[in-house]
This record gives C-alpha cells, structure tokens and sequence, in this order.
C-alpha cells in the first residue's frame, strides 16, 4: 500500500518498504526541507502530473567517483577541448534545456513546479549544474542535488555530440575533487552504464548513501567556472 503524505509532516516511510518497481509514497510538497530529507533517505520524486509520487527503487543505479569510464573516444574529445565548462553559472537554462520536448520521449516529468522548486534549491547551495558551452552557446549540461558526499543527478541534455558526456567527465573529476564517494544515478539507464554506473541493491545503496550524507563538505554554489582535468 502507497502512504499519502500530508503537507504537514515530513515524514517518509522507510525506503526499504517501497516496491522494487513502483512509488513509496504519494502526495506532500516540493518544499525544500521535503526533497532533502527525501534525498537524505534515498528518496526522489518523480512523475508526470499530480499527485507527487515519491521513489525508492530496487536495484538502484550509481557510480563510484573512482569508476568513471573514459572510453578511447571520450577521452579524444576531452583532449580537443571543444567546449567551455563551467559549473553553476546558468542553472535556470540548464534544467530548462532538460526539460525540452526530446525525439525519444512523450512528454516531461521536469514541470513548472518541479523547476521552480529545483531553483529553490539551488539558491540554498544544494543543487548545481555543469554547462557545456561551444563559441558562447549552450549546448549541453546536467543539473543534480548534493546532500553530503552524495551528488544525486537528475537530468542531462546535449544538442551536440559529446557535450553531456564531458559534462558529466567533469562532474566526477570535480566530485572527486571536493571528496564526493557517491553519485546516485536513479534507474538502471545504458547511457550511465557506459561511463561507468553499476546497479547496487536498494540495502547496499542505504547503507552507502548513510555514511556518504553524514559527511560534511560544505554547502554552497561552485565558483570555479574552468575545466578540471584528472
């Protein structure tokens, strides 16, 4: 059975208790305090339309910072230096870019609220986003969470070829950088499983994702706007 969620309590039902394939719970707010302790729990939302629907899949997908793959062409293309990365410098259109209308997909679970909602967050210091820029344009990128040393991604996007993945090449070295042990990649997704994601059980990623929030690396927007190289 789904618990329903009232806007006046916080509380989740453990994440252990969710179905391996459907929602945890339902219903609540995107109130800030609301997503970080969902993310804190191993929690995220994710849905088309109201009602909210609150996530805890089994397996889960991550990727260890020290098991990024760099195959023999990405590594081509993060030696050419096409692109122009930079951390934090344009969230609105970055999250705004993932949630453009794709070839693939019918539809976007990144509405209006959830948007406004991920901004909150990134006022606060606890959403970032990686820009990909070529001669000035934006042309791809990534936005996610942090809650500790856990860095939770949410969507991608790329108008030209390489721009995501050397985003996210950065992402990992910066994380790295800064101490992260943990990306949370969601759902089992082939894309994230060629730079190096694996699926863990829901029990391993809890107890990972426990000791990762528990960490303390401070909160607040990533300033450095050049490229970090291994």
């Amino acid at each position: 059975m789904i618990t329903r969620l009232t806007r006046d309590s916080l509380v989740f039902p453990p994440a252990d208790e969710a179905p391996p394939d459907a929602p945890l719970a339902v219903g609540g707010d995107l109130s800030a305090a609301r997503l970080l302790r969902a993310y804190q729990a191993g929690i995220f939302p994710w849905y088309n339309e109201p009602p909210i629907l609150w996530w805890s899949p089994d397996p889960r997908m991550v990727l260890f910072p020290d098991e990024l793959r760099i195959n023999r062409s990405l590594a081509k293309a993060l030696r050419k230096g096409t692109f122009d990365i930079t951390f934090d410098t344009a969230f609105p259109a970055v999250i705004r870019a993932c949630a453009a209308p794709r070839a693939h997909a019918n539809g976007t679970w990144i509405t209006p609220d959830i948007i406004a909602a991920y901004e909150d967050l990134f006022r606060r210091g606890h959403a970032h986003s990686v820009e990909a820029w070529r001669d000035g344009v934006l042309v791809g990128g990534l936005y996610g969470v942090t809650v500790g040393a856990a860095f939770f991604g949410e969507s991608m996007f790329s108008t030209v070829s390489y721009a995501s993945k050397i985003a996210f090449a950065q992402l990992v070295f910066r994380l790295r950088e800064k101490g992260f042990s943990l990306i949370d990649c969601q759902v089992t997704s082939e894309h994230m499983a060629s730079l190096g994601a694996r699926t863990i059980s829901r029990q391993a990623f809890l107890q990972r994702l426990d000791i990762a929030v528990d960490q303390a690396i401070p909160v607040g927007r990533w300033t450095i706007a050049a490229e970090i190289l291994p």
